[in-house]
């Protein structure tokens, strides 16, 4: 884990961009190098300016107002981030090839120092206050593994703050048999995608909803395992409601997969019931993984984050147990809470 020295001398850096005014948003140029497989360690790309959040574009009858750089390296972000690459790490652990599906991927690579990053700040109280930390033994494998993964990217950015997005991460781990299908509706986000990828065969980017490219890309051509990671952005009502439809439908054409679906806990009511409507459906060996920062009882507060793992492998609830008990003592202020249970067994 980075050392506090170092991380101080970053954001020293950062502030003295910050203060002389260089423009922030923009990664190094990119390389050209070519990323053969099982050699991704670090990616430099030139990212495209995001629009400013609310100056949403219209997409048939969506208007997509989220953008990801505002809340990249968040307590959400980490917690997710972490498990995925746990979950990843236990697809390599068996020889055949797997393939995943990242229905709402985004951009891949978030500048920390740009202009969206630093109107929130909230990747200080996420990443931020991880890598400030000094190294501790008793770190879990797979929380390990992806502070590794963080530092590498930024490495290979000349210590720069650029934080790995889902798409990036999965593609760090593929083997050369294993695959990596993105899709990211928004057009500027999906032009910054096939940028980062335009090297890798193993990856494709698709332009396409991710609830639709469920029905359409499952399951996968060339694997019979795999994962289908769900991280819709929830800006729109009912999402709660097409996530679950989701999760349905992408069992049923992908039985042998593992399934994770992120979700927002604001408050207690939406989630219970988007739970309890998987249950009803007949959905069984759920695993709910949920850190919340402070009690989730403001409707228009991000309090919380889970992620529902419908399919997971064996004992993985020992694994979530360890990461969010040490993201709680670390993240939260006295208030954070871990929660890991099955919302139905096998």
């Amino acid at each position: 884990m980075l050392q506090s020295a170092v991380f101080t001398s970053i954001l020293t850096c950062l502030n003295a961009r910050i203060r002389t005014g260089s423009a922030p948003g923009h990664a190094p140029p990119v390389t050209g190098r070519h990323v053969p497989h099982g050699k991704r360690h670090g990616l430099a790309v030139t990212l495209l300016p995001d629009t400013p959040m609310g100056a949403g574009m219209l997409r048939g009858n969506r208007t997509l107002n989220y953008r990801h750089s505002y809340h990249a390296g968040n307590f959400a972000d980490v917690m997710k981030h972490v498990m995925l690459v746990a979950l990843i790490d236990m697809l390599r652990r068996k020889p055949s090839p797997f393939s995943i599906l990242d229905t709402h991927a985004g951009i891949g690579l978030y500048d920390l120092s740009g202009r969206e990053a630093q109107s929130t700040g909230e990747w200080r109280e996420g990443i931020g206050r991880l890598l400030a930390l000094p190294t501790d033994p008793a770190t879990p494998p797979c929380l390990q593994q992806w502070l590794d993964m963080v530092r590498a990217v930024m490495a290979a950015h000349d210590g720069q703050l650029f934080y790995p997005g889902s798409p990036v991460l999965a593609a760090r781990l593929l083997r050369p048999d294993d695959s990596l299908t993105c899709c990211e509706l928004h057009h500027q986000d999906q032009q910054s995608l096939r940028r980062l990828f335009r090297h890798d065969p193993a990856v494709s980017v698709h332009g396409r909803d991710g609830y639709e490219a469920i029905t359409a890309l499952l399951p996968p051509r060339h694997a019979r395992r795999g994962l289908v990671l769900m991280d819709p952005p929830f800006e729109q009502p009912g999402e709660f409601d097409r996530l679950a439809q989701a999760i349905i439908t992408a069992r049923r054409r992908f039985a042998t997969g593992m399934i994770a679906a992120w979700y927002p806990i604001k408050h207690r009511a939406p989630t219970r019931a988007f739970l309890n409507t998987l249950k009803d459906a007949g959905q069984r060996n759920l695993l709910a993984i949920e850190l919340t920062l402070r009690p989730p009882l403001d409707p228009a507060r991000l309090n919380g984050s889970g992620l529902l793992i419908a399919n997971p492998p064996f004992q993985f609830e020992h694994t979530a147990r360890a990461v969010t008990a040490m993201l709680a003592r670390h993240l939260g202020d006295g208030e954070a809470q871990a929660s890991v249970e099955w919302v139905v067994p096998e």
